[in-house]
C-alpha cells in the first residue's frame, strides 16, 4: 500500500499535477447532480457557512468534490480527509487542493498514514463535521476533548456511523448533535439501495471480469444496501442466498423470492460472498473452512472488518499472493479463497463508487443538514436527529423537477377529506 512522507504543506495528496484531469471529472459528475447545483447557487448568495471551519471525512470522489465546492461556495473554510484508505481518487484530491480546499488523502495509503491524515485534518479545529463512518466523531471524543465545546454538530452519511453515534448517545458521552443523513428517505431508499446495488457489482466486475450468470452468490445482510445488492445480482442471472440476523428482514427477503439461510449453511454453496451488515466477522474462520475452493469474498460495508481477514491470514500463512489489482488469493490446505479489494468497500476500492445522479440526493441532504445545524446554533441537544422532514421532501421535489417528472396535487376537497374524521 502507498505511504506518504511528512510534508510542510497544508495538504497531503499524491500528485498536484493531476488537478486538470480531476477538474474534468468533477465537471462531468456535476452534470448528474442538478439538485446539489441548485443548492450551490443558493449558498453562493446566502453564505450560510461564512467563517465556519468545516471538516469533511469522506470518500474523496467526484461527487464528494461537488459537495465540498458547494460548502465552499457557502462560505465554509473546509478541509477534507479520506474515510477509507482505498476510496480516494487522486486526481480529484488534486483538483480540490487547486480550488483552495486542503485535502489529506492518497489512494492506497497505509493505516498509519490514513490515521495521520485524520489528525492533520482535525488540526483545522473544526466547528462543523461531515463524517462518513464516525471515525472523526469518535476520535474527537477520545483524543481531543478540548475541541468539543466549539463543535456546533455533525452530519453522518453511513449506517455504520449512525450505529456508533447512537451508541454514544445511549452511553451519555455524545457531546454535540448529530444529524443522521443516512436515515433520510431521499438517502437510504436511493443511495443505499440503487447506488450500492449497482456500484457493488461494478467493483466486483472491474476487479474480476467474472460472469455472474449461473453463479451462487451469498449476500450477508438485507438492509437497504443488501436489498440493492441482492436484487441487482439476481438481475445478472445469479442464484442469490440471503443471510440475516433480523427476523423481519429475513422474512422480507424470503417474500422477495430469495433463499434465506444461515451463513454456515450457505457458505459451502457460495461462488461469491458479499457482506453488507456493518458488523464484524460476518464471514469468520469456520466459514472459511466451509467455503469451496476458489470462492470469492467481497465487502460492501463501511469497514474492512466484516470478513475476518486476520484469521484468514493466520490460516494461509505465507500462502498469499496478488493475482491482479484488488484480487488476492489466500491458500490453505488444499484450497484457496479470493478476497477482493482487501476486504474494503469493493465499490470504491475497485470502481468509482455510486453514480453521481444518486449521490445528488445524498449530498443535498448533507449540505442542507449542515446548514440546518448552523441555523439552529446551540439550540440542538447532544443527540442523534433525523433529517427534518421538510428538507427530505424538498430534496425529493427538486430531484423530480430536475428529472422533469410532475406529480398530482391534492385539491382542497381532498385535503379536507384526509384531515377530517367526519368524512
Amino acid at each position: 500500500m502507498a505511504t506518504s512522507t511528512p510534508t510542510a504543506r497544508n495538504f497531503d495528496i499524491k500528485d498536484p499535477s493531476l488537478a486538470a484531469a480531476g477538474n474534468r471529472r468533477i465537471e462531468w459528475a456535476a452534470r448528474e447532480m442538478p439538485v446539489l447545483g441548485q443548492i450551490r447557487d443558493t449558498f453562493s448568495r446566502t453564505r450560510p457557512f461564512e467563517g465556519v471551519r468545516l471538516l469533511g471525512c469522506a470518500h474523496i470522489t467526484t461527487e464528494t468534490a461537488n459537495l465540498a465546492l458547494t460548502l465552499q461556495a457557502g462560505g465554509a473554510n473546509a478541509v477534507l480527509c479520506a474515510s477509507n484508505p482505498l476510496s480516494t481518487q487522486d486526481d480529484v484530491a488534486a483538483a480540490l487542493v487547486e480550488a483552495g480546499i486542503p485535502v489529506f488523502a492518497i489512494k492506497g495509503e497505509d493505516d498509519e498514514t490514513y490515521h495521520r491524515h485524520i489528525h492533520l485534518a482535525i488540526a483545522h479545529k473544526p466547528q462543523l463535521l461531515i463524517d462518513d463512518g464516525a471515525d472523526v466523531v469518535t476520535i474527537l471524543h477520545k483524543e481531543y476533548p478540548e475541541l468539543l465545546p466549539d463543535l456546533l454538530g455533525a452530519t453522518e452519511e453511513t449506517t455504520t456511523g449512525v450505529i456508533r453515534e447512537r451508541a454514544m448517545e445511549a452511553a451519555g458521552v455524545l457531546r454535540f448533535p448529530v444529524i443522521a443523513v443516512n436515515d433520510a428517505d431521499t438517502k437510504h431508499f436511493f443511495d443505499n439501495r440503487y447506488g450500492t446495488g449497482q456500484s457493488t457489482i461494478d467493483g466486483i466486475l472491474r476487479a474480476t471480469n467474472m460472469l455472474l450468470a449461473g453463479r451462487t452468490v451469498v449476500v450477508a445482510g438485507y438492509g437497504w444496501c443488501g436489498k440493492g445488492i441482492a436484487t441487482r445480482i439476481r438481475g445478472m442471472g445469479s442464484q442469490v442466498i440471503v443471510t440475516e440476523i433480523d427476523p423481519i428482514r429475513a422474512l422480507e427477503a424470503a417474500m422477495d423470492g430469495f433463499m434465506v439461510e444461515t451463513m454456515e449453511r450457505a457458505a459451502p454453496k457460495a461462488d461469491l460472498v458479499v457482506t453488507a451488515t456493518g458488523n464484524i466477522n460476518v464471514v469468520d474462520r469456520h466459514h472459511f473452512e466451509a467455503l469451496k475452493d476458489g470462492a470469492m469474498l467481497a465487502n460492501s460495508g463501511h469497514f474492512n472488518s466484516e470478513i475476518n481477514l486476520k484469521a484468514l491470514a493466520e490460516m494461509s500463512g505465507e500462502g498469499r499472493r496478488t493475482l491482479r489489482p484488488f484480487v488476492e488469493e489466500y491458500t490453505f490446505g488444499d484450497k484457496s479463497l479470493i478476497v477482493l479489494g482487501e476486504g474494503r468497500l469493493i465499490n470504491l476500492a475497485a470502481a468509482e463508487g455510486h453514480p453521481a445522479s444518486v449521490m445528488d440526493m445524498s449530498f443535498a441532504n448533507q449540505a442542507l443538514a449542515a446548514e440546518y445545524i448552523v441555523q439552529q446554533g446551540r439550540t440542538l441537544e447532544n443527540r442523534v436527529y433525523r433529517v427534518p422532514e421538510e428538507i427530505d421532501r424538498k430534496i425529493a421535489e427538486l430531484k423530480l423537477a430536475a428529472m422533469k417528472i410532475a406529480i398530482d396535487v391534492l385539491s382542497p376537497e381532498q385535503v379536507h377529506y384526509l384531515h377530517s374524521w367526519e368524512g
